[in-house]
């Protein structure tokens, strides 16, 4: 699967590492994806939430990519690859505890607690 690089405007940007987090008050799936281009090596963070709480075979979705310092894309990549069980969101070693945190409301606090300088489109390439 490939999505458009917003650095070297490539079709090459690519899901490196991911961890499935427990479903929050508002979405039933969310995923923190980690993503490299393999072309200009440009590191990112990306976020897939959806949800299937509206009428009947609907559903709601949102991909967005986030800029992070390297730093921070080495640490989220350290915590995803420590887990045992990425994909399941029941698992409770430190990754998921930390990277799962919600509100009191019951909302993904999300990237609160990381630096992020700008959003951009996941846009999937397709072929």
């Amino acid at each position: 699967m490939a999505f458009f690089c917003p650095e070297c405007r490539t079709c090459h940007l690519g899901i490196t590492a991911s961890i499935s987090l427990p479903s929050d008050s508002r979405s039933d799936d969310i995923v923190l994806q980690l993503v490299k281009c393999e072309i200009c090596a440009f590191q990112a963070v990306a976020i897939y939430e959806e949800s299937r709480r509206g009428a009947l075979n609907s559903e709601s979705s949102d991909h967005a990519g986030y800029y992070v310092s390297e730093d921070t894309w080495k640490n989220l990549h350290h915590q995803i690859t420590t887990c045992p069980q990425p994909d399941k969101t029941s698992c409770q070693c430190a990754a998921h505890t930390s990277l799962g945190n919600q509100n009191q409301q019951g909302r993904w606090v999300g990237l609160n607690a990381i630096e992020t300088q700008n959003i951009f489109p996941m846009e999937y390439i397709s072929g």
